[in-house]
């Protein structure tokens, strides 16, 4: 769960993939291949909406209806955040039906069209798209913000467009960047199905996906996760869900200790290591008066190895 204001993660729930059906079943961004004009002869129309979902994508679905279940009424969760694997018509469906919208990424050359505005021909079907959405296709109007740093130009524009494996318009949030000295542009294509999200909404939330690689960091580096020898599957979910329980709790516990307040692993490690080792100390020594025990000069003393310095 990310936490928008505070741009903090909360580790939920935990799942293990068995490495050959990762192989098999996960997700990857495929390159789209050129298709031939025109619907095969005898086929019939096909609801993209009903689509068969994967091992990968049925798994991520129970693990989303598990943290909602988790988190209850009290919080109003809107949006599931993932990278471009889910950038497909199959990754969109498995999770709106769970009742949230998505925000992903498209891989940089997928095809997508503006929604045509001509006039009806009166023959036939009406068109559905318009011109193909390229970075000179889009216009002004088009335009949210633009800023140029170290000769890169980097210009965001929105626009609610076709993709012809998706069965309904797309929020697309185009980013552009520009080398002003040698002119080589590069873009990403973010979309939500959620037509309504602003451009700079639907860019934040998917950069604060990142936060999440700090709870994987946080969970091997100080929680065991990158050291546990548990083989068995009930023991490796144990660990990892212990490990990733302790990250959320340490950082409630800086939050409430003065000088912690940081977010320091090493910080607080450090502490409560010291304040042990200052205890057996005065107990080895006989010294369990009170004065010891609430003089907090005396923890201070020990807290050696701090990153950052406790605050007067």
């Amino acid at each position: 769960m990310l936490e928008v204001k505070t741009r903090t993660s909360y580790p939920l729930t935990t799942e293990q993939l068995v490495r050959e059906e990762v192989k098999e079943s996960a997700p990857k961004a495929v390159k789209e291949k050129r298709a031939k004009r025109g619907r095969p002869k005898g086929s019939a129309s096909k609801n993209r909406k009903d689509v068969a979902l994967s091992p990968f994508q049925t798994q991520l679905q129970g693990c989303i209806r598990a943290a909602l279940k988790l988190v209850g009424v009290d919080l109003d969760i809107v949006y599931f955040v993932y990278d471009g694997a889910l950038g497909n018509n199959a990754g969109l469906q498995s999770v709106t039906l769970t009742g949230l919208h998505l925000i992903s990424k498209l891989r940089h050359d997928s095809k997508l069209y503006l929604p045509y505005v001509g006039k009806y021909s009166g023959k036939g079907r009406r068109r559905k798209y318009g011109e193909k959405l390229t970075p000179e296709t889009l216009t002004e109007a088009h335009l949210k913000s633009e800023a140029v740093e170290k000769d890169i130009r980097t210009r965001v524009y929105q626009v609610q467009a076709w993709h012809r494996n998706f069965p309904e318009l797309l929020n697309v949030a185009v980013i552009v960047k520009t080398n002003l000295k040698t002119g080589r542009t590069a873009k990403v294509l973010l979309f939500s199905d959620d037509l309504a999200l602003a451009a700079e909404t639907l860019i934040e939330y998917y950069s604060l996906r990142f936060q999440i690689e700090f709870d994987f960091r946080d969970a091997k580096q100080y929680w065991g996760l990158e050291d546990f020898m548990n083989v068995k599957e009930t023991q490796v979910g144990n660990f990892a869900n212990f490990s990733l329980f302790m990250v959320t709790f340490s950082r409630l516990l800086c939050g409430k200790m003065e000088g912690l307040d940081r977010g320091s692993m090493l910080d607080l490690k450090t502490t409560f290591r010291a304040r042990k080792y200052t205890r057996r100390i005065l107990n080895s020594l006989g010294k369990t008066g009170e004065e010891f025990l609430i003089d907090d000069r005396i923890f201070q003393a020990a807290e050696i190895g701090r990153i950052h310095a406790k605050a007067a």
